[in-house]
Formats: C-alpha cells, sequence, structure tokens
C-alpha cells in the first residue's frame, strides 16, 4: 500500500551502486517485483524488508526512507 508520507532513495542508492532491480532483490531475499514496487512507491516496505535492503546496500534504513513533512 502506498503511502505519500514516505520518501525513499532506495532507486538511487541500488544505481549508485551499480545493482540491478534483480541483483538487489537477490542479495535482500526477495523478489526483483519487491523491489520495483517498493522504488515505485506502490508498496511502503515493513520494517524487515527495509533493514534488509539497508543492510544489502550498505547504508542505513534513514539512508533509503524518511517520512515527508
Amino acid at each position: 500500500m502506498s503511502d505519500p508520507r514516505l520518501g525513499s532513495r532506495l532507486k538511487e542508492v541500488r544505481t549508485a551502486a551499480g545493482l540491478t532491480q534483480a541483483e538487489l532483490a537477490e542479495r535482500a531475499g526477495v523478489s526483483r517485483k519487491t523491489i520495483n514496487t517498493v522504488e515505485n512507491g506502490v508498496f511502503v516496505p515493513s520494517t524487515i524488508l527495509a533493514l534488509g535492503l539497508a543492510r544489502a546496500l550498505g547504508t542505513t534504513v534513514e539512508g533509503l526512507f524518511w517520512l515527508r513533512n
């Protein structure tokens, strides 16, 4: 479920790391479609997914996601 309060840098950080959606998905243990839906704001990641994505990209959850005003 999309939430306009959530901002995301996932795609920016993933591409800067030189990873495809499929490569990030494999590292995070999820499907490529999951990565796609999070990047496009269709799906709000769970805490576990957000932590897994941050770990896979070598950053923090706050480095990937933030609350908009």
